[in-house]
C-alpha cells in the first residue's frame, strides 16, 4: 500500500441523511489523518453542503450527487447523471471510496467516477471489482463499518467518537430561542422521515406531561419545517404548555439547543445522533430500524427504548400492519430511564 502516499484527490460517496453522515465522521477523521495532504471530496445529497462546511477540518470539497440507477435517495434524470459522471471522471480522482452501504448497487457509482483506485465493501463474489475490498460487515454498528473502510486503506481507525462542532452563531441563535428554566430542560423530537420510525404523538405528549409533573421540567419541542404538523399534534395532546421551537432553528441552532439540554428524547433520527455527538444525555426510541446498527455505543449516557417484535427490523416506510414495534413502547417504560439520566446530571 505504499503507493497510497501519492494520493492527492479522494472522493467519498455517501449520499445519505444527517444521522448517516454523523456516523461517518470518525471515518472521515481517520482518512484526514491518514492522508493529510490529500483533497477529500464528499459526494452527497444537496443538504450535505452545509455538513461539509461544518466539517471542513476533514472534508475539503462537496459535490452534489444527482442520482444514479438503483440508488433510491434521488430521482434519476439521465442527462443530469451523465453530466455528473463526465465531470467527475475529468476531475481524475486518485481514490474513490464507497461509503454507501453494502456495495450491491453503490459500487457501480464508484466505478463510474473513473478513479485510479477504488475501495469499499462488497456482497457475494464482487471483491475483484475494487482495488481495496472487504465483505460487508452486516453485524457491526454503523460507526465501526465506516471505520473499517479507513482501516482497509491503512489508516489508524480506532476512535469511534462522534463530533458535531458548534460556533458562536449557533449558540447565539439558541440563546435567543431558549427561555429561562427553573427545572431540567428536556427536549422532545417527535419527527422522523419514515412514518414507521415515529412514536405516536399522543405518547410523546403523555410523557411530556409526566416529566413536567414529576420533575418540573421545561419541555422543548424540536423539529424541522417538514415536521410542523407532527410537533403541533404533540402540543395539542399535552395538558401543559411546552416551548415549541419546531421550524424555528437552523441545523446549527438546533444542535446548540440540544447542547444546552439536560436530556433529549427522540425517535431514531438525525437529531438523536447530534445528542450523541455532543454528549447530551438522551433516550432514543427504536422501532423498525436495527438498533444494533444505530444505537449509541455509550448506553450509560445514551439509553434506548424498544419493544422486541418478530417483524423488526424491517425496511417499510409505512407499517403494513399495526405499528406494534412502537405502539408497545409505553410512556411509562421510559420514565425510569429519565430519572436515572437526570440524576446522573445532578439536576433533579
Amino acid at each position: 500500500m505504499s503507493d497510497l502516499r501519492t494520493i492527492r484527490r479522494i472522493a467519498v460517496f455517501r449520499a445519505l441523511q444527517l444521522g448517516d453522515l454523523i456516523q461517518a465522521v470518525p471515518a472521515l477523521r481517520a482518512l484526514r489523518a491518514g492522508f493529510p495532504r490529500a483533497e477529500i471530496t464528499l459526494i452527497g445529497l444537496p443538504w450535505a453542503q452545509s455538513f461539509v462546511e461544518r466539517f471542513s477540518r476533514y472534508v475539503d470539497r462537496f459535490v452534489e450527487f444527482p442520482g444514479f440507477p438503483g440508488i433510491a435517495e434521488r430521482e434519476v434524470i439521465a442527462e443530469r447523471t451523465a453530466h455528473f459522471t463526465e465531470e467527475q471522471r475529468s476531475y481524475a480522482y486518485d481514490l474513490a471510496i464507497q461509503m454507501h452501504g453494502s456495495g450491491r448497487t453503490s459500487n457501480r457509482v464508484i466505478h463510474a467516477l473513473g478513479a485510479r483506485r477504488t475501495a469499499g465493501y462488497f456482497e457475494g463474489r464482487d471483491e475483484d471489482s475494487l482495488t481495496f475490498a472487504a465483505p460487508y460487515p452486516d453485524d457491526q454498528p454503523e460507526v465501526y463499518r465506516n471505520l473499517g473502510l479507513a482501516r482497509l486503506l491503512g489508516c489508524r481507525a480506532d476512535d469511534p467518537t462522534l463530533e458535531f462542532p458548534l460556533d458562536e452563531s449557533d449558540y447565539t441563535e439558541a440563546a435567543a430561542l431558549l427561555p429561562g428554566a427553573s427545572g431540567p430542560r428536556i427536549g422532545i423530537h417527535a419527527g422522523a422521515r419514515p412514518p414507521t420510525r415515529r412514536w405516536p404523538a399522543s405518547y410523546f405528549a403523555s410523557l411530556a406531561d409526566e416529566l413536567i409533573l414529576l420533575w418540573n421540567a421545561q419541555i422543548i419541542l424540536t423539529g424541522s419545517t417538514d415536521e410542523l404538523s407532527i410537533v403541533r399534534s404533540v402540543e395539542e395532546h399535552m395538558m401543559a404548555r411546552p416551548v415549541n421551537l419546531a421550524g424555528k432553528t437552523s441545523l446549527g441552532g438546533l444542535a446548540a439547543i440540544i447542547d444546552k439540554l439536560d436530556l433529549f428524547i427522540s425517535n431514531d433520527t438525525g437529531p438523536a445522533h447530534i445528542a450523541n455527538a455532543l454528549g447530551t444525555s438522551s433516550i432514543t426510541i427504536f422501532g423498525p430500524a436495527d438498533y444494533r446498527r444505530w444505537a449509541p455505543l455509550n448506553q450509560s449516557l445514551h439509553r434506548i427504548a424498544r419493544h422486541p417484535v418478530a417483524c423488526s427490523p424491517c425496511g417499510y416506510w409505512d407499517c403494513p400492519i399495526d405499528h406494534r414495534c412502537l405502539r408497545k413502547v409505553s410512556p411509562e417504560s421510559i420514565l425510569k430511564a429519565v430519572g436515572d439520566l437526570l440524576a446522573k446530571g445532578a439536576v433533579v
